[in-house]
């Protein structure tokens, strides 16, 4: 396989597996947040970050990479628009993440706060909306890909 087959193959892979994992946060684990009780909130976000952290970061960081090497070196069945609106989608993530989600985080850190974990919960959706949409960009990369064989 060539450097662009690796991007492609990384890249679908790295966003699908941040597909299923934002869908399992969002439904699941920020929903719960607010049941652990205030008691042992601390802990538990600070646990949370801890450990989340590496397990988002990796693939959070390949996604980023072959997205922006996509575009630099798009492959010929592929309009780089496309490759562009996925960069940008990805930026937007990281943007949401930085801003938004990573405050909360420290917030819940500090303790239980009902409001933070709600606009936790609501502005999450932003990923899980932005990542769902680029499954199916990368899916449609793949299907260009296919297609020209």
């Amino acid at each position: 396989m060539n450097a662009g087959q690796w991007a492609v193959l990384l890249n679908v892979a790295s966003t699908w597996y941040m597909v299923g994992l934002i869908w399992v946060i969002q439904i699941v684990h920020y929903a719960m947040f607010d049941q652990v009780g205030e008691q042992n909130f601390q802990r538990y976000a600070v646990d949370h970050a801890r450990r989340i952290t590496p397990v988002v970061g990796i693939p959070m960081l390949i996604e980023l990479a072959t997205s922006a090497y996509l575009v630099y070196r798009p492959p010929p069945e592929v309009r780089v628009s496309w490759l562009w609106i996925g960069l940008v989608m990805v930026g937007l993530i990281w943007a949401s993440t930085a801003a938004i989600q990573v405050p909360c985080h420290d917030q819940l850190g500090r303790g239980f706060d009902a409001d933070v974990c709600r606009r936790l919960v609501h502005s999450n959706w932003i990923r899980t909306v932005l990542w769902s949409a680029r499954g199916v960009l990368t899916f449609y990369l793949v299907s260009r890909l296919l297609s020209a064989d």
